[in-house]
């Protein structure tokens, strides 16, 4: 791939996405999407770019950017912030809080938001509370993925055993044994494809806490600045955002206070 052409197809993925690609990355843009090229029997660089603008109706510069998008979760990933969350939990639930909006901001293949429901289940017992998780992703090939809540044995390592078999039922599939999410998980759960680029976001929260972890490191400062501001819109007073361990809002804050590294809150 050309210096011009990575250049477009950088600018591109940025207006659309918010996600930022450093120089030096043409041969990783140029890997994935080679996939797409050869299915369409296309072998410029240039010509898919060409194609995908003419088809963006089509849903190509979609399928453009499930490529580009890195995708990488599982289950029970930066376990302190589940052992934080099963807290709160507990907490919110003790002062009699009947109403529960977790949102998992990037959710790929959906291991997060999975773990978040096996939490809340695990906290409201037989309490009448009306629980629900928003996940998002900008992938729709993720969410497919996430929606069906199958993966293979290695993929659920992390859980612990009493949760595997609480929540999950295994089968045989191709010679190997997978696990499907119950239904008691999948009811808890909203998947809806959003860009975190582009605020403000269609739902109006108050959520208690937002799991955007590990996408901010993808956008410039301008792109993390709206975000932030927008998640403090949506979350109540006295909610919590979690972020990756390797991020910080640092210039980006928007009044939230940090509570722990990568935990913060909105001052009620």
């Amino acid at each position: 791939m050309d210096a011009k052409t990575f250049a477009l197809f950088r600018d591109l993925v940025y207006e659309r996405s918010g996600i930022s690609l450093g120089e030096g990355k043409e041969t990783l843009v140029s890997a994935r999407l080679g996939k797409r090229m050869r299915a369409l029997g296309i072998k410029s660089h240039r010509e898919y770019l060409e194609y995908a603008l003419a088809h963006e109706a089509d849903g190509e510069v979609v399928y453009l950017l499930n490529a580009i998008s890195t995708n990488f979760t599982s289950f029970f990933r930066e376990s302190a912030h589940f052992d934080m969350l099963r807290a709160l939990l507990s907490q919110w639930l003790a002062t009699g809080q009947q109403r529960l909006r977790l949102w998992c901001a990037a959710s790929s293949t959906g291991e997060e938001p999975y773990t978040l429901a096996m939490l809340v289940r695990e906290a409201i017992g037989s309490r009448p509370v009306d629980a629900r998780i928003l996940a998002t992703d900008i992938s729709t090939r993720v969410l497919e993925v996430a929606v069906r809540g199958e993966y293979d044995a290695e993929r659920l390592q992390p859980v612990p055993l009493s949760l595997r078999t609480r929540y999950f039922d295994d089968f045989e599939a191709e010679g190997e044994t997978r696990y499907r999410a119950r239904e008691t998980l999948k009811q808890l759960l909203v998947f809806r494809r959003l860009n975190l680029s582009t605020p403000p976001f269609p739902m109006s929260g108050p959520f208690d806490a937002v799991f955007c972890r590990n996408v901010m490191i993808y956008f410039d400062q301008a792109v993390r600045a709206r975000l932030v501001g927008e998640i403090v819109r949506l979350l109540k007073p006295g909610g919590y955002l979690f972020v990756g361990h390797s991020e910080s809002l640092t210039g980006v804050s928007a009044g939230l206070c940090a509570v722990q590294p990568s935990v913060y809150a909105k001052p009620e």
